[in-house]
């Protein structure tokens, strides 16, 4: 491990300086480098005199700043609280020395930032006179917060850990030597490492429930859930035990195309630059955390256990011939989004292919797995304004993508009729949808299915149809339609959520 001290303190001889030495003290007896920045010996101007920190001609002291960061893995920071927060001096060693292009990089034209510091961590030990809990409690930590998530976690660097020394004006000699004692332990605990083992279990397995992408989940077994109490409705059993497994089968199948969404569309996720969580993939291939092989292992992983379970429904269920077929079509169609040969995504069919794996075919197969048959008209009449209500979002989640889209040849409805067209696609389907759910409600297409309630779905419509509207007029349709996605997604719930409710 290789560490860096940064000492704060304007003053050379100050007790905060003497914390920065116990605490290197403890560092080189457990075996670790150490480097250490005394700021009080910099010799820099400590104001951004530029329009940015990057115009800025670097001192030779700044430079060596930046090489120091670069090297370590741990970064110290110790320094007094003053007036609740940190020196002049080191608020102006970070205004010059984590500069964008070095600490982190603006996404020209697009959403976020990358954090350039990212695989480092951080300590910050300090002292302050305001006793402790007034600091944390009343005060809400303003130094920590703004050193420790505006700075440091912003930059990537964590887990930050913090250590605070008060009442540091009323600390006799007693007191100041155990604090330096507990200073060197510190030091010396990097021994064993800076993360504890939950921690580096946790860090881990924290790249794989971001590939995960659990935000898509809860909607799938709300529609699942919703297909399985239908057949009830219409005088099948419940099983819970295969209401599970097929839900396990259909879990494992989920998280195989999520992984194989990840490892085919690499090309289109690194060049997006209007990401978000239901679009622009999970980033953790694009952002180092995971390699696209460990993804693609995963995703065989899954797809083995989803086949286990499969064959487990059909031994334990005696499922019919039509329901193992559908099974299998529901396996080719999921996959195919992206996966070769069939990469319906890239030929136009992708916004379909999502509808109907994410209404039809889930409340299809728990409708099957209960005992009904597919020639049951309720699962495909209770699916169809889900599968309308599903596409707008679907439709709309290619417009942030679509330069990347276009540039990687993947030829969503977006990339194949513009921003607006596209737009003006999934103002038509949501109409549609909002009169399906009415039609259906009024003319019992499916009894007991849809209540007043539908109306909330209408109202909701218009909304989405507003901001539609207010979108197409727009003279640069831009990238990022956060409000429209929100709402698109929402809309969707009524058309899942209703049945499940009135059928439970």
């Amino acid at each position: 491990m290789k560490v860096l001290i940064i000492a704060g303190h304007p003053r050379r001889n100050s007790f905060s300086n003497a914390l920065a030495e116990a605490y290197r003290e403890g560092a080189l007896q457990a075996g670790v480098e150490v480097k250490q920045l005394t700021l009080a010996d910099f010799h820099f101007n400590p104001n951004v005199v530029t329009v940015s920190p990057q115009q800025q001609q670097a001192e030779e002291d700044v430079r060596q700043a930046q090489a120091c960061i670069r090297w370590a893995d741990h970064l110290v920071f110790v320094y007094p609280t003053w007036w609740g927060t940190m020196p002049a001096l080191l608020k102006g060693f970070l205004d010059r020395v984590f500069t964008p292009g070095f600490s982190f990089a603006e996404r020209a034209g697009g959403n976020g930032w990358e954090q350039l510091l990212k695989g480092k961590t951080g300590q910050l030990i300090t002292t302050m006179d305001t006793p402790l809990w007034v600091y944390r409690w009343i005060l809400k930590a303003p130094g920590h917060r703004a050193l420790s998530d505006a700075t440091l976690q912003f930059c990537g660097v964590g887990p930050v850990r913090t250590m605070a020394f008060s009442t540091i004006k009323d600390a006799d000699y007693e007191q100041r030597q155990h604090w330096l004692e507990k200073a060197r332990q510190a030091g010396l605990k990097l021994k064993g490492g800076v993360l504890s083992p939950w921690e580096k279990f946790w860090k881990r397995i924290m790249p794989w429930i971001k590939a995960l992408r659990l935000q898509f989940y809860p909607m799938t077994l709300a529609a699942y859930a919703a297909g399985a109490l239908g057949a009830v409705s219409q005088g099948y059993p419940f099983n819970s035990f295969l209401f599970w497994l097929g839900y396990i089968w259909l879990f494992l199948l989920e998280v195989a195309t999520v992984f194989t969404n990840d490892y085919y569309d690499f090309q289109t996720d690194k060049q997006n630059k209007f990401f978000g969580p239901f679009n622009g993939g999970s980033r953790v291939v694009i952002e180092g955390e995971l390699r696209q092989e460990a993804l693609k292992k995963g995703a065989l992983l899954s797809l083995g256990l989803s086949l286990l379970a499969a064959i487990l429904l059909l031994v334990i269920a005696g499922l019919e011939l039509a329901t193992v077929l559908f099974m299998a079509l529901f396996f080719i169609v999921a996959l195919g989004y992206t996966v070769p040969p069939l990469k319906l995504s890239y030929r136009g069919w992708g916004e379909l292919d999502v509808a109907f794996t994410h209404s039809i075919a889930v409340m299809l197969a728990a409708y099957l797995f209960m005992g009904g048959s597919i020639t049951d008209s309720l699962p495909w009449l209770l699916s169809t304004p889900l599968f309308l209500a599903i596409l707008p979002s679907i439709i709309l989640a290619g417009v942030p993508d679509y330069e990347a889209d276009k540039a990687a040849s993947k030829k969503t409805l977006a990339v194949r009729f513009g921003k607006k067209g596209a737009a003006k696609l999934a103002a038509a389907i949501t109409f549609l949808a909002a009169i399906s759910g009415v039609v259906w409600k009024e003319a019992e297409v499916v009894p007991g299915a849809f209540g007043n309630a539908i109306y909330g779905a209408v109202l909701h419509a218009v909304l989405l149809l507003v901001l539609l509207y207010k979108y197409i007029q727009r003279p640069d349709p831009g990238g990022r339609i956060d409000g429209l996605m929100v709402s698109s997604l929402t809309y969707l719930l009524w058309f899942v959520l209703i049945p499940l409710f009135r059928f439970w």
